[in-house]
């Protein structure tokens, strides 16, 4: 792995149980194109079918967001999951690869990966996640969201941070609210 440098490009990962990670990354997005930098973030488990703030903002500022997500695992078959990470996944690779951003966030990778009710390798191979960090064009930041973040990919990461929960009001029966989870 590449000694870390500001030139090079950075890879930040935002992982843990606590609200915030995707949150994070918008902030790093805002900042990154405040100064004139090309933003992509692509959304791996949103959905397009569902609106979110984010998403509004985005395109108010012309920041470019793709969703290829179809929800959460348990909101669609395991078949139209793997089609999804798959089309997913060859999407991040092709625009990673352009070269055409400085900064791409890849939203809910984590989550992705570490799904384990069905095979997902093969539409979405750790080995590759980890040949991208390591491959991609020079300057390029990548940033990886979601929970259950895989130890590779925190090992080849320069920064990780880990947002804990000590109390959420979910645990009171709240609902997620518009404008801060949706």
């Amino acid at each position: 792995m590449n000694k870390p440098s500001k030139e090079r490009g950075l890879t930040l990962v935002y992982t843990g149980d606590g609200k915030g990670k995707t949150t994070a990354s918008i902030g790093l997005a805002v900042r990154a194109f405040g100064r004139g930098k090309r933003v992509l973030m692509i959304q791996f488990i949103k959905s397009p079918e569902r609106t979110y703030g984010e998403k509004l903002v985005f395109d108010k500022l012309g920041i470019e967001m793709v969703q290829k997500g179809i929800g959460f695992t348990w909101t669609k078959t395991p078949d139209e999951h793997r089609a999804a990470l798959s089309e997913a996944w060859s999407f991040t690779k092709e625009r990673v690869m352009a070269g055409e951003h400085d900064l791409v966030i890849l939203d809910e990778i984590n989550n992705a990966l570490a799904i384990d009710q069905f095979p997902i390798d093969d539409v979405l191979p750790l080995h590759e996640v980890l040949d991208l960090i390591e491959n991609r064009p020079y300057g390029m930041h990548l940033v990886f969201t979601g929970r259950n973040a895989n130890p590779k990919v925190v090992e080849a990461a320069d920064l990780v941070s880990e947002v804990s929960v000590h109390k959420h009001y979910y645990d009171e029966g709240i609902p997620a609210v518009m404008g801060i989870e949706l």
